[in-house]
């Protein structure tokens, strides 16, 4: 099995091929974006943490034509603000059935499976994999959602995640030099 060197590690060739293809990532929010932790305040206000690398990586993907969406099954403002900073267009809160919400995306862009990656970290996410060439768990994903993945980041949710998904896509669209001029 050959393999091809990243920022992150070591990915099987064949996988890291597929990553060439991707046209939409989708991700799940908690545990994916944030390390799934959810603070609540006395008032009934919620708190969540993002990270910034995870943010400068969507941007870069925007840079180059990458969509990025996200499905979550919970419906929150600071997901919508979050996003909306991130000028992530497709923001699907409250669809607990994450596969009709990304076969509405596939149908939405004219995509199939080859072109859609799908980043999930417990098992309402599963349903993303079936509609996606690649199915991603984070590094603290649930031990059945990483069965079910085919590629594991080496980051945590939260912790850098997703930043890692984008740098291996820019990486094997030959763009990973590219990024600078994206902010968050």
């Amino acid at each position: 099995m050959s393999t091809i060197q990243t920022l992150y590690g070591s990915i099987d060739s064949a996988l890291f091929e597929q990553f060439k293809n991707v046209k939409l990532l989708v991700c799940d929010v908690d545990g994916v974006f944030s390390d799934g932790t959810i603070l609540l305040g006395n008032q009934g206000e919620e708190l969540k943490a993002f990270n910034t690398k995870d943010g400068y990586g969507i941007k870069a993907l925007a840079n180059i034509g990458v969509k990025v969406a996200v499905i979550t099954g919970r419906k929150s403002h600071i997901v919508e603000q979050r996003m909306t900073a991130l000028n992530v267009e497709h923001i699907l809160q409250n669809r607990e059935d994450k596969l009709t919400a990304i076969n509405e995306l596939k149908a939405e862009f004219g995509y199939q499976a080859e072109h859609i990656a799908s980043v999930g970290d417990d098992m309402p996410d599963i349903g993303m994999f079936s509609a996606s060439a690649i199915s991603i768990a984070v590094a603290d994903a649930h031990p059945f959602v990483k069965q079910q993945a085919i590629f594991c980041t080496s980051l945590n949710g939260g912790r850098g995640a997703v930043r890692e998904i984008c740098d291996i896509i820019l990486q094997a669209k030959g763009k990973l030099n590219d990024i600078h001029g994206a902010s968050v």
